[in-house]
């Protein structure tokens, strides 16, 4: 059994009259009391690692997912893969004509402990900002009294995405505790190997389809709109990820001595990466943008979004943006080619006088619903070999780097697709009902998202429309160090939460 503080049991006392149904006007107080109440159950999950590289962690978090949705009256199936299981949890009602599946991420990225401004990033740290905006530490005690929404808890996956599991637990708390009857059946599968890709999930969906067979798929992950304003969001990028290495010397070789005589695999690099990218920004690989257009009608959908252009670079601190769109919403309904690091010899106070033997980049494509893939990796590779390289999937051998002048590794994952979904599904409409009934307002709804979730091998193999409802803060330093939730996104997201769960479907 779940123990619950005392105000909270005189709350639901108070409630008895309303006959176990929950009102709209007391969503606000039930989120906080909910809230108050849920977070010794969130600081101990945010307590266990879960680094998707190290296994076993994963299974400490599974174990610590199967008890809390048994509580909650789920059954809870493992579904086994070839690597990390996922787990299905599932509530079955009287009476239900649909099933709503949810997706839920339980791993997080891995944590450089130099970076963070705390001993250790899984021990969750409470933070106020001050008046020369620093985040300093104050006692997890403040959280049994009254609570200030910007208040912070810092911790590995606070946001992406252990705390939207708890509020959803939550939320089912408010949802049994009045006994609520949904008119759907409801199931839940929780990943977790998000953060490197769900390498298991195209086969386990293809696997499991019955067992996840569903009406429709609703994802609770990602931060909202910048504005903080309710939001749903309708699709999201695919991606794929590309690993590069041109090579040079067999070993780092003295600059001085075969400077001028040894080809430098680091320009050379740096020329191919260039030669990728016009100056203003637009990728330079012919085809890369085919298919996409942009109607007039997807533009004015594009422009109800809220965002302040001026307001969004200064907090990103750049003065101008690439010449793919005018807006951010029309930049993201795009396909991406992005560099996300680059290494060659040494740098900083272990610089030394060298030419390097090779050069990596680690790159990334992110897709939109109108492209392929292997077609956009494909595009790449061509464009490769037209600047006169040899392609290789590993270490040259000797009788390469005898034959050929420019040699480089060529490495690829395609990760998943792209999805969206129309804004007048029956999904959309059930979504955007319940966000209005709970805000008395309608949600920013956004056509696509920047990000990329694993959801196109549910949409595609289930046949089934998916939408987003992100909860979280836009500046939670999500992937980064000192990654953080904001206490009243926190309680919102319970309140966001229990109104979809108390929606007719």
């Amino acid at each position: 059994m779940i123990q619950y503080p005392v105000a909270l049991i005189l709350l639901l006392s108070a409630f008895s009259s309303f006959a176990q149904e929950i009102q709209d006007k007391d969503l606000d107080k039930l989120s906080l009391t909910y809230a108050k109440s849920s977070f010794e159950e969130l600081i101990d999950f945010l307590s266990l690692p879960n680094d998707a590289h190290y296994p076993k962690d994963l299974k400490k978090n599974m174990q610590w997912c199967e008890t809390a949705f048994s509580k909650r009256g789920f059954t809870t199936k493992k579904l086994t893969t070839s690597g990390v299981p996922l787990l299905l949890a599932e509530k079955k009602h009287e009476n239900a004509k649909k099933t709503v599946l949810v997706y839920l991420q339980v791993d997080g990225q891995p944590v450089d402990t130099t970076k963070w401004f705390q001993k250790n990033p899984y021990k969750a740290t409470l933070k106020e900002l001050d008046e020369n905006s620093n985040w300093n530490t104050i006692s997890l005690d403040k959280l049994n009294g009254e609570i200030n929404p910007d208040w912070r808890i810092f911790a590995r996956s606070a946001s992406d995405a252990k705390g939207p599991v708890i509020m959803f637990l939550k939320a089912m708390d408010i949802s049994n505790d009045f006994k609520h009857q949904p008119n759907y059946n409801l199931k839940v599968i929780l990943d977790f190997e998000e953060e490197i890709s769900s390498p298991q999930l195209p086969k386990a969906v293809l696997d499991y389809k019955d067992e996840l067979a569903s009406d429709m798929l609703v994802i609770f992950d990602g931060p909202m709109h910048i504005s903080n304003k309710p939001t749903l969001v309708y699709g999201a990028r695919g991606i794929t990820t590309l690993s590069l290495e041109v090579f040079g010397p067999r070993t780092p070789q003295h600059s001085g001595h075969y400077g001028n005589y040894i080809p430098n695999p680091a320009l050379r690099l740096s020329q191919l990466l260039a030669s990728m990218m016009q100056n203003d920004g637009k990728v330079a690989i012919p085809g890369w943008y085919d298919g996409i257009e942009i109607s007039e009608k997807t533009r004015k959908i594009l422009q109800q979004v809220p965002d302040d252009e001026n307001l969004m670079r200064k907090k990103l601190g750049i003065a101008s943006i690439d010449n793919i769109a005018k807006t951010y919403q029309e930049s993201i309904q795009y396909p991406s080619l992005g560099i996300l690091g680059m290494q060659s010899g040494w740098v900083g106070k272990e610089r030394r006088t060298i030419i390097p033997s090779s050069a990596i980049a680690e790159m990334n494509i992110r897709l939109v619903k109108e492209t392929n893939a292997q077609r956009m990796v494909d595009l790449v590779k061509q464009h490769i070999l037209k600047q006169g390289y040899y392609i290789i999937d590993s270490i040259p051998t000797e009788n390469e780097r005898m034959k050929h002048t420019k040699i480089i590794r060529f490495n690829h994952q395609i990760a998943y697709e792209a999805f969206r979904t129309d804004f007048d599904t029956k999904i959309g409409q059930w979504l955007r009902k319940a966000m209005t009934r709970a805000f008395g307002t309608t949600p920013v709804q956004i056509r696509t998202g920047g990000g990329s979730i694993p959801i196109s091998p549910f949409v595609n193999t289930l046949n089934i429309p998916a939408v987003i409802v992100p909860t979280v803060n836009k500046d939670n330093n999500q992937h980064s160090p000192n990654e953080n939730i904001r206490l009243g996104n926190y309680i919102e997201g319970i309140k966001t939460i229990t109104a979809i769960l108390t929606q007719k479907l």
